[in-house]
């Protein structure tokens, strides 16, 4: 019994040995675990562009305004760079379009009279996770420094948005590589595996049209899964979306995602002959793109030198413009750069897959 287990046991440990890239994945995942995770996640928010206003009719600014715009330019937590990028605004009306723009995420209105009584006005977009907590914070911490008792009133102008709100639209992006991964990616291992792909070869059906529906039916799948979680997300975190034509960039938007990463998935597992390479390989992606997209944290709480990664990152253009849509209630005029990042992207993608998997095929 023990020399048949030992002889197992060679035959299974020289099987991994063989695979250097597989081994390599191994220990290298749990690095990036750490430092993608560790810096994408929990991170110190710095630099949320707020914006400050004296109350019309605004003939001079006041002590107050003065000292409390002073503070909020300096406020930091220790060893970090400021919190906030303060701009001052003419009018409250040039400063709600700025946060209804999405330039900054919350405006100050100071009252323009000096007695105690007058509230500051604080209009914040809630819609990012911890933000409008920081921003809250830091403007109490103002009114002290500044010695002002004037009471504060809170308006979020896009309702109150809760955590799971927040994440439900990652999960939505989730929802649609995850399928891509599963049900396309290694789908078609498994196929050339079988020699079903070779089966196809040897029909009258042309090598476009197997490229064609392959990259078709992983969109489908991808699309549905996307828009499941979506109707999910409508029920049990009590998203909605306002509008005919915001239901409408929402499926525009699942669509494109679908195909770019459908197509992207299809050009990696065109490269690889096993499922165990592939799916290192796509867990590896995987990380970088979910981890750097704002699923979870605010980008603005992933440090300078990481945060280069959201630029590239397909799923936090999706992300970005789904928030815009569901929690902001926004429409195409806000979430115009993330529709031309993402048809970029799946422009780009659907090349490089047709081209890849018509190298496999021949």
């Amino acid at each position: 019994m023990l020399r048949g287990a030992v002889a197992i046991f060679r035959r299974d440990f020289k099987k991994f040995l063989s695979n250097p890239f597989v081994i390599v994945m191994t220990l290298f995942m749990p690095i990036l675990y750490l430092v993608l995770m560790g810096n994408a996640m929990g991170g110190t928010i710095t630099g949320i562009p707020i914006g400050v206003v004296q109350e019309e009719p605004a003939l001079d600014y006041t002590p107050l305004f003065l000292s409390a715009t002073d503070s909020l330019k300096l406020f930091h937590q220790e060893n970090k760079p400021g919190s906030f990028l303060v701009s001052i605004f003419s009018s409250e009306e040039t400063a709600r379009n700025a946060l209804i723009d999405g330039r900054i995420l919350a405006y100050v209105v100071f009252p323009t009279g000096i007695l105690d009584n007058r509230e500051v006005r604080l209009c914040i977009d809630n819609s990012e996770y911890m933000i409008g907590t920081i921003i809250e914070s830091g403007v109490n911490a103002a009114l002290i420094r500044a010695g002002a008792t004037n009471p504060l009133h809170v308006e979020d102008i896009f309702g109150n948005i809760e955590y799971i709100q927040f994440f439900g639209i990652g999960v939505i992006v989730m929802a649609i590589f995850m399928t891509t991964m599963m049900g396309g990616g290694i789908a078609l291992i498994k196929d050339r595996e079988m020699g079903i792909i070779e089966g196809y070869l040897v029909t009258p059906v042309k090598r476009s049209s197997i490229i064609l529906g392959t990259v078709g039916s992983g969109t489908v799948k991808a699309f549905l899964a996307g828009f499941v979680i979506f109707m999910v997300d409508i029920a049990v975190a009590g998203v909605i979306v306002r509008t005919v034509e915001g239901f409408l960039l929402v499926l525009l938007l699942l669509f494109l995602i679908s195909l770019g990463m459908t197509s992207l998935v299809v050009a990696l597992s065109s490269r690889f002959s096993n499922q165990q390479e592939y799916a290192s390989s796509i867990a590896f992606l995987n990380l970088f793109l979910f981890m750097t997209s704002g699923a979870f944290y605010p980008v603005l709480g992933i440090p300078d030198w990481l945060r280069w990664l959201t630029v590239i990152n397909p799923e936090a253009y999706a992300i970005h413009a789904l928030r815009s849509i569901i929690l902001r209630g926004q429409g195409l005029g806000i979430i115009s750069f993330d529709l031309i990042a993402l048809l970029v992207f799946t422009i780009g993608a659907m090349v490089l897959g047709v081209a890849t998997y018509r190298r496999t095929l021949e």
